[in-house]
């Protein structure tokens, strides 16, 4: 392989590693993060973060391993935007709006990811082979 035919799969591995991490601290920190979510308004926050817990875990090692990797990058992507507009959208919190474009970001990475594929180094290309 050709060092250019690496770069998927690291930038998989640099977008999912958000989402991994950020699913085992919402398991280990529950109740602080259930209170947090009641802070920011999300729904229903004693439900809501299990729900939020397999979409971050999961999603995050579908999108690392490259399997079903445009339905783990839509979802991603989704997780993304709603957060950006349902948490990170205040007037005037300027902090805040770093959170709002990073998301924004994150997202425009996983909408490229469901356009173009998981790359080479990938379950979903071995399953195809």
């Amino acid at each position: 392989m050709r060092p250019l035919e690496y770069l998927p799969a690291i930038s998989r591995l640099l977008m999912s590693s958000l989402f991994i991490w950020d699913g085992v601290l919402q398991l280990r920190n529950s109740a602080s993060t259930i209170q947090y979510f009641a802070k920011v308004h999300v729904p229903m926050p004693d439900f809501a973060i299990w729900i939020s817990i397999p979409l971050h875990l999961f999603g995050g090692l579908a999108l690392l391993l490259g399997f079903r990797t445009r339905w783990a990058a839509a979802l991603l992507a989704l997780i993304c935007l709603a957060t950006a507009l349902g948490v990170h959208l205040p007037e005037g919190d300027v902090d805040n709006m770093i959170h709002f474009y990073k998301n924004l970001v994150m997202a425009g990475g996983f909408l490229y990811v469901v356009a173009y594929g998981p790359g080479g180094i990938s379950i979903d290309k071995q399953m195809m082979q």
